[in-house]
């Protein structure tokens, strides 16, 4: 098998509501029932919404799923605004229907130990948080909060503008202080590349252009952080910009003579690095293609 279905297997969050592709909600329920069909159904993990625009969800599901109703519910991550109380309440209401897709997921920010615990303790037992907490500073202080709630953290590793970025040295913090705190996490925005280079921030023609992050980079860097690498080696395979840097063969990935197995990618999946909202999920498949490091989705009756 090749190690990156192992170590993207369900690991793209389709948030195509949001921007740069900002589409509505019927086109994105389309695409995200037309990718759990197809051939990279592997890659896919949940459907990301606001948990205020839940009624116009299930409208957009309705006319769609018809006879054919899905063997398994699509599983959907809410976001929560600042009234976490009612859209707590909105999401309980929703699941309740037993339509055939299901909330197990709610993210929502917060910036300070007490406040991960305020709004943790309003959580129901049944759905996963994902806190997003600031990335600027050492989130150390945070994640002993976070751990003992039961909660997960999210990092927001771009945008559509240049100081959405954090810097390398910031999200490898991150990443080391969350391996060090036991706390598996999410990343999300400016993700939908394989690949650091300077890209379009949006995509619009005249888009400003900035310089990105790679999601193979990114996962590829938690899991060196989780096998013991020190953070300034990590920080360059977060900046490396070359493709060909990263070795996959049957065994494993090698990097600058430094090795994962295939184990290595399944527990750090399993362990650290859980997922990476992206706005696109044909985008980052179809460039690992082009770079002949996946190969392309194949139909099967």
């Amino acid at each position: 098998m090749n190690p990156l279905r192992i170590l993207l297997r369900n690991s793209i969050d389709y948030a195509g509501l949001f921007p740069p592709a900002g589409l509505d909600m019927q086109n994105s329920v389309a695409n995200y029932a037309a990718y759990r069909a197809g051939p990279d159904a592997w890659a896919l993990g949940r459907f990301v919404l606001p948990a205020s625009r839940l009624p116009e969800f299930t409208e957009a599901l309705r006319p769609m799923l018809g006879s054919s109703s899905p063997t398994e519910p699509w599983p959907l991550a809410a976001l929560a605004g600042t009234d976490l109380g009612s859209d707590l309440d909105l999401i309980r209401r929703f699941n309740d229907q037993h339509l055939p897709a299901r909330i197990d997921t709610v993210e929502f920010r917060s910036d300070s130990a007490e406040a991960i615990h305020d709004r943790m303790h309003w959580m129901p037992h049944h759905l996963q948080a994902y806190v997003e907490i600031p990335v600027s500073r050492d989130p150390a202080g945070l994640l002993p909060a976070l751990k003992q709630a039961g909660g997960r953290a999210k990092v927001r590793t771009g945008g559509v503008t240049r100081d959405a970025f954090p810097s390398p040295g910031e999200l490898i913090q991150f990443i080391s202080s969350c391996v060090a705190a036991g706390v598996p996490f999410k990343a999300t925005a400016g993700l939908h590349h394989p690949v650091r280079a300077e890209y379009r921030l949006t995509y619009t023609a005249d888009s400003e252009r900035g310089l990105m992050f790679g999601f193979l980079n990114l996962f590829l860097a938690t899991a060196f952080v989780w096998a013991g690498m020190e953070e300034r080696r990590a920080v360059q395979v977060l900046e490396e910009a070359s493709a060909t840097a990263f070795e996959v063969g049957e065994s494993g990935i090698r990097w600058d003579g430094r090795s994962l197995s295939l184990d290595d990618l399944q527990r750090v999946r399993q362990e650290v690095i859980i997922s990476f909202g992206s706005c696109s999920f044909t985008e980052p498949l179809t460039e690992l293609q082009a770079l002949y490091l996946l190969e392309p989705g194949v139909h099967r009756g």
